[in-house]
Parts: C-alpha cells; structure tokens; sequence
C-alpha cells in the first residue's frame, strides 16, 4: 500500500502555540510581524479562529426586523458553528435568537409575521447526547414571536434541505433528500456501495445510490403530509404564486438528466397533479421568484444552451405563468447576474451583476427594461432582500471590512451590524490596490494587489518611489473555478500573506467571470494557455513597476488555483516556491475519479475519442522533469470534486526527480477545508513554506 506523507495539524492547541509564535517572528520586509507605532498589530492564522461570518439576511413581512445567521468558531469542538440572530431596522438592537449546540441555520420568517423558523441538528434536550446525529435527518423548529421556546415542529429522515412558507402561512413545502437505508440501518457494517447512475459520485455527498430529492407538503394545523413530487428525477427552488395555488420548481426532466445540465421551470398545483413544464431551454433555467401580483415569473437563464455549463452566464429572464417566449433582461449587459428578487411593488427587479472585481446590485424596470446600477465604491456585495418601497437589505464586503449587513437605498448604503470591528481592532492591514496587466498576447487582464502594512505603492505607470522599501517577494495567488472571479472583499488568506511581509497578487485570467461570456469561455478545451500567459503578465508587470523582486516569486491556489499552479511551474523556471492544493495535472488520468465526467465529455471528448488532446493538457505531469520549483502540494482525504491522487502523483513525481517539494493530507475534508485547525494549519504552512524559499 502506498504511504501518503501526511503531515497535518490535529493538535489544536498545538496549532494556536505555533501561530503566536509565527506571529512574532521577524520577516524581511514590510512590518515583519511587528507591532506599529499605534499598537495594532498584522493579521496571522490564528485570527481565523476570532472572524465572524454573517450570512443568510431575511426581512421581516412588516419590515422591522433582519434575521440573520452569525457563525463563530467554537475552539473547544474544532468547528464553525452558526446561530440565528435578529437586527432592528435601525441597528440599534442585536437580539440573538438561538444558542443550539450543534448550530441553527436558514432562518426564515412565516408570512404572516407571527413565527421565525429554522433548521438545527439539536435535540430538543441540550442536557442530553442526540442518538441521531450519526444519521441524516432533518429538524425543522419553530419560534412563536409572541414569547416561549422555540417548538421542534418536525424531525423528517432524509437530508431537509430547504423550505418555503405558503402566503396565508397555513402549509410549507419541503425540499427533502431521500434517506440513506444502507447508512441508518442497525448493523455497524455499512452495506456496500451500489451505484447505477451516471454520475456515480459528487463531493460531500459522496457516492450517489440512486437517492433523489422531492417535494413534500406539511399542512401546519392538521400536522399531514403530502408528497407532491415522487420518481427518478429530482425537483428544487420551490416558489409559492401569490395566492397559493400553484408553486414553480426547477427540475432536469431529459431522458438522462446526469448527462447534461439541462434544468426548466416547472409548475404543479399545490393540491397536487403532474407538473406543468413552463420554460424549455436546453441550458439552464434557475432560481424561479413570483411578482408580487402572480403575473410574472422572474428566473436566471443561461446564455446558451451548453449541455455542459461551466463557462455558462446567468442572464435574468421572465416569463407569464402562462407559458410563452421569455424576456431577456440583461443579454446586452454580457455579465453575469444572480439573486433576482422582486420590488415590494413589482415595477422592478433587483439583481446582482459580477462585473471585473465587482459584485454590485443593479435594478430594472419591468416597463422597460432600463437599468440602474445601485451602490458606490470597490466592494462586494451579497444577498438583497426588499424591506418596502426603495429600502434593502444586503450584506456587503470590501477589501477591509468583511460581510456585514447593510440597508441599502440605491446608491447609499446604511451599515446596520458592526460585528467586525472587534475583530479589525487590533489588526493593520495590508494595501489593497486593483492593476490592470498585459499579457504577451496583447489581452488585458484585471488584477488586485495586496501590500504589506507601510508599503508605498508606486503611482500607476510608475516604478516604486525611492522611499519606498525595496521590491518584495512576490506570491500569485490563483483563485479556483475557473469561472469565478476574485472581487473587492476582505480576503483573509491574502491579507495575511501580505501582513508577512510579501506582495499578494489576485489575477482574474481568461476563464474567468466578470469581463463577459467570451472572456470565460475563450480556454475552453484549451486549459493551461491563455491562463498561464495571463499570470505571467501580471508577474511582468508588477516586476516592471517595481513592486516584485523577480528572483523572489512564488505561486499558490487551491482547486483550478492549483491545476494552474501546476501549469504555471511546468513552464516557467523563475518561480522559486510553489503550493498547489487540490490540484491535478495528469488530467487523463481524473476521468471517472473525480466527479466531472460531463465537462469531460462535452469540452475534451472522451480519452478513447481524443487522447492526444488528453495528453496535450497533462503537461505538467508528462514534463515534469522541467519543473524547479520547491512545491508543497495539500489535498483532502475525501474530496471527490479533486481528488488527494492529482496532488499525490505530483509529489510522487518531485521526489523522483529530486526536487524539494511536501504532501500534506487534511484527514476527513471535502473539497473545502472547514476544520479550523486546518484553516489555521493550511494558512502557517503556506507561510513557512514562502518564507523559506523567498525571504
């Protein structure tokens, strides 16, 4: 059997000692760790353990409250935990809701104003262990707003995985996953794993057998349920009409739904009958909302009909009830949108646009279609929930404040909760600055810049100013995806690179969002090109305007961020550290390991069809002999998205050819880390591994 060198922090104790002690540690450049002159200090990893997270706004039916989600640390249980908070209107009261030990979450307001519900994993008994927290169940709660604790309502099998209320609050319609027999059943070996399906396998769920999800309906006062939906395919985003009698689903009802990504609007009566199919786009048609007088159905339409819709944009779309051909909103924006939500009046809808570094709400007239952009600044924005007449809620990020909740009216914003200011108190953080690169090809590129705490950034188009300390250390760090982009919001990952005194560099290369459909797509089938360039550019730039030392330059990302990490090193000598975490690169050999066999067969071919393309594209392992790199490579035991192989076959790679390089394995995880000792560990290795080889 092969050893996996797994060198990993499970003393969590152990990784708060060794993150005070790196806090001290004196660096070459930029503050080196040091207390300023003002007393505050720069961020480090254990500071992951002391952020807030706020998330999930909902706005009360009269508009007086926000109830919200608030998730903090507990160090005790190495684990993120959230409760249910409520905020006035006005700021001025906090009230926190929950205290549940194992975390509440989707908090959501019954219409007529009388209850606050919410799904939690407790018992019902704090005082006592919950015998069911080994299987998948669903707990629903209830709060009555007139006083009293909240009510376990109902406790279903199966994974409960969203809900909505009905208008008149009498009934709410369930989204439930079928429960897991093999997994619940008495005996202490679990039944092998049986898998017919196409798709066989997905991240955090883990191996899928044959469990699909369904609608359900649960009238309040006579306590029944009814099954709406039943059979092999699965149904999600329930949408009530206004008066009740129907609900919009989404749902992939094609002949072999795991073989594309198609998914349509479909209608079914709430009392039951076969769903109605209202939209019939053989790309994806999403997130259905009702206009608040039932006329009008508000969805997320793809820009093509991609049976495979990763290089895909949402544009916003509406459509009658009724039927007909839909109206595209936002087709001649060529961004990105999300989050469609009706004003209180219905004259408008209000989305968010991704849009080079940005997310920002914009608004549109349903007369007319005229757009609105709302908010001001660099900053990203998250969630939008109509209060009444022109007032919202949202959450909103910048480059150093993370998420806090905002009223928002246009294009002022209201800052409502200050739960970070404990948290940024002690911190002086590092300059964030947006730059724009060229690559050799002549494409424009947008990056963003992070610099140590008392750095001069130079003017633009110009080189470092002489009081300005000398070029530093460079790390590019690559965000995943690749349709994804790193906007104006407080990233503590690179904030705390920078606070170690090196110069964090965020790329949005081609394959990116937020600079149009043709921009992501134009490295489809034709990864590690265009993208590579792109990085490289933005290296050159920064080396030219004086900022990067070019003997000094490392490159890291976690995802897509290391297939490129991979890509980048394999062609490029000057890089003199590296860190790719759950990355690949023998690409060949992740077909039917991973979970991604449709991008695969729709972008590439299958390998049978199209081995040279395959090989083409497995570069980095096939060459790995030009590689020089010191490289740290990190995976997941149990991510299905990349699985540990792609790091492991690099590592195996390196060390036969003698090169520095490390594995380090987070025991349990899925694609994304959530223990917070790993945060922590991931965070200091990153650290110590670029110190080593660029300082």
């Amino acid at each position: 059997m092969k050893q996996i060198l797994a060198l990993i922090c499970v003393s969590l104790a152990w990784c708060q000692a060794y993150a005070q002690i790196a806090m001290t540690t004196p660096t070459s450049t930029g503050n080196g760790g040091k207390m300023a002159s003002d007393g505050k200090r720069p961020l480090h990893p254990s500071d992951i353990y002391r952020m807030k997270t706020i998330s999930d706004c909902q706005v009360s039916p009269e508009g007086n409250w926000i109830a919200y989600t608030l998730s903090g640390v507990d160090s005790a249980k190495d684990k993120t935990i959230s409760h249910i908070w409520m905020s006035s209107w006005d700021g001025q009261s906090q009230l926190q809701i929950t205290n549940g030990k194992e975390g509440d979450e989707s908090p959501r307001w019954s219409p007529d104003g009388k209850y606050l519900s919410f799904l939690s994993d407790r018992s019902g008994d704090e005082d006592k262990d919950d015998d069911t927290k080994s299987h998948e169940t669903g707990k629903f709660w209830l709060l009555d707003r007139r006083g009293g604790e909240a009510l376990k309502l109902l406790e279903v099998k199966g994974k409960l995985q969203e809900y909505a209320w009905s208008p008149d609050a009498k009934k709410i319609v369930f989204v439930i996953k079928d429960p897991n027999y093999a997994d619940t059943a008495k005996s202490k070996t679990r039944k092998p794993f049986v898998m017919d399906k196409y798709h066989f396998k997905q991240d955090v769920e883990g191996y899928l057998e044959g469990r699909n999800t369904h609608l359900y309906l649960y009238d309040l006062a006579s306590k029944k349920w009814d099954t709406l939906t039943r059979g092999k395919y699965e149904e999600t985003s329930p949408a009530w009409s206004p008066d009740g009698k129907q609900i919009a689903f989404v749902s992939n009802r094609t002949p072999d739904p795991d073989k594309n990504e198609n998914q349509d609007i479909w209608l079914i009566n709430s009392t039951g009958g076969q769903p109605v199919q209202l939209t019939s786009w053989k790309g994806s048609d999403t997130h259905p909302v009702w206009s608040p007088d039932g006329r009008h159905i508000a969805y997320l339409q793809s820009n093509t009909e991609d049976p495979f819709a990763i290089y895909n944009q949402s544009m916003l779309a509406v459509i009658s009830p009724s039927g007909g051909m839909p109206r595209i909103f936002t087709r001649e924006l060529d961004r990105p949108v999300s989050d469609p939500k009706w004003s209180r009046d219905g004259s408008a809808l209000v989305v968010l646009v991704t849009d080079d570094r940005q997310s920002y709400p914009a608004a549109f007239t349903l007369k007319d279609g005229s757009m609105e952009r709302w908010g001001a600044g660099d900053g990203s924005y998250s969630q939008l929930e109509c209060r009444k007449g022109d007032e919202w809620a949202a959450l909103l990020s910048t480059p150093t404040t993370p998420f806090e909740l905002y009223g928002l009216q246009q294009a002022n914003a209201r800052r409502i909760t200050h739960w970070q200011d404990s948290y940024l108190a002690p911190l002086q953080l590092a300059t964030v600055k947006g730059f724009q690169s060229t690559s050799s090809d002549g494409t424009k590129v947008s990056g963003i810049l992070y610099t140590p705490p008392g750095y001069a950034l130079p003017p633009s188009g110009s080189v470092a100013s002489p009081g300005s300390p000398h070029p530093l250390p460079l790390i590019l760090f690559i965000h995943g995806g690749p349709s994804y982009q790193d906007d104006y919001e407080f990233d503590l990952e690179r904030q705390t690179l920078a606070a170690a005194g090196f110069a964090v560099a965020a790329i949005n290369y081609r394959g990116s969002n937020g600079r149009g459909a043709g921009y992501c797509s134009t490295i489809r089938a034709d990864w590690g090109n265009k993208e590579v360039k792109d990085i490289l550019g933005a290296a050159n730039y920064l080396i030219a305007a004086g900022i990067a030392d070019s003997s000094r330059m490392g490159i890291a990302g976690w995802s897509y961020g290391g297939i490129l990490t991979d890509y980048v090193i394999a062609t490029d000598p000057r890089f003199r550290a590296a860190s790719s975490g759950a990355g690949s690169a023998l690409q060949l050999s992740m077909y039917g390991v991973d979970e991604y066999v449709n991008q695969y067969n729709n972008e590439l071919g299958a390998p049978w069809t199209n081995l040279d393309k395959w090989l083409a594209l497995s570069y980095p392992f096939l060459k790995a002999d030009r590689i020089r790199t010191p490289t740290l490579f990190m995976a997941s035991q149990s991510d299905f998205n990349v699985p540990a192989a792609g790091a492991e076959q690099m590592y195996q790679a390196l060390r036969t050819l003698g090169i520095p390089t490390q594995l380090v394995i987070y025991p349990g995880q899925f694609h994304e880390i959530t223990v917070p000792s790993y945060q922590v560990d991931r965070l200091q290795r990153w650290l110590d591994w670029f110190t080593k080889y660029l300082k």
